[in-house]
């Protein structure tokens, strides 16, 4: 059975999407839309950069989700049997699945970065990845912190990211490696995602998801909170909206669609790093890559 997963935050790269623009009419018509709808010229960042704006949270998380959908909809010819996102990917899913309208997704994500980059000013904070370890290990390690950290991306065996503030993060990383990691990276990145820290933004965020209206998906979606699949409007927006304080259990989600006979995975976004984690996840999985037309 075929199912369409979509990348997260880190995808991005200067061009993204211009083929797309340039070689299909609807593919214009909805990066038009999008510079309408966020109200500044987002494809101009996507297809000239600079890269340094590029990476900003305000145009990363909307550009990404928009070159997966635009991809999305351009193969609707191959209908999926599911569908997944990897954290901000999940909301390039629901569009895909017909939950959310391009454009309340749109806005949601755009309210979503706003909200996340709010919460990374209240106070520093970041995140790690630890390569060569049990998940059961990191677990057992963090718990054991007093700070705040904790596993935010289980990714795929033997890498698991974690989040929180940045004495919590730098003991943990110790600790880790005294523990036999190979490597314990800290990342580059604004904040601590998809931990407790990231409370103001999931309120925020709450109230947008709260006052958008969910359909019933077309096809079932493996949320990040649970690995579980779901088709209910109302569970999809609770899962949804715990999303910014819970980790991404995207190693769960491949286990999970695989047991339940998903083996052809289409990766719909910027790059193709889902790809790469699904094989390290299960072998017996087939995984395309679309990322241009």
């Amino acid at each position: 059975m075929k199912a369409f997963v979509f990348p997260g935050q880190g995808a991005q790269f200067v061009g993204m999407g211009k083929p797309l623009y340039d070689q299909s009419s609807e593919a214009k018509a909805l990066f038009t839309q999008a510079n309408k709808i966020l109200g500044f010229d987002i494809t101009e960042v996507m297809f000239n950069g600079p890269e340094e704006a590029q990476r900003q949270t305000k145009v990363t998380q909307p550009a990404v989700f928009l070159h997966s959908v635009v991809l999305a909809r351009l193969f609707h010819a191959a209908k999926p049997e599911a569908v997944a996102g990897h954290s901000l990917g999940e909301f390039s899913a629901l569009v895909a699945s017909g939950v959310l309208s391009f454009e309340d997704g749109l806005r949601l994500v755009s309210a979503r970065a706003q909200a996340m980059q709010e919460a990374c000013e209240l106070q520093p904070s970041t995140m790690a990845a630890i390569i060569g370890l049990d998940d059961a290990k990191v677990e057992e390690v963090c718990a054991a912190i007093p700070e705040v950290v904790v596993p935010a991306n289980y990714n795929c065996p033997g890498q698991l990211v974690i989040s929180g503030s940045m004495e919590g993060i730098e003991k943990a990383c110790e600790q880790l490696k005294a523990a036999g990691a190979k490597r314990a990276m800290p990342l580059k990145v604004g904040g601590a995602f998809h931990s407790p820290l990231m409370e103001p933004a999931r309120q925020k965020l709450a109230d947008a998801i709260e006052k958008t209206q969910f359909a019933k998906a077309a096809c079932p979606i493996y949320q990040n909170v649970d690995a579980r699949p779901h088709t209910d409007p109302a569970e999809i927006k609770a899962n949804l909206i715990k999303q910014l304080t819970s980790p991404v259990r995207w190693t769960q989600i491949v286990r999970a669609m695989v047991a339940d006979g998903f083996t052809d995975f289409v990766e719909l976004g910027p790059g193709n790093v889902l790809q790469g984690l699904i094989k390290k996840t299960e072998s017996t999985a087939t995984v395309e890559s679309f990322q241009e037309l």
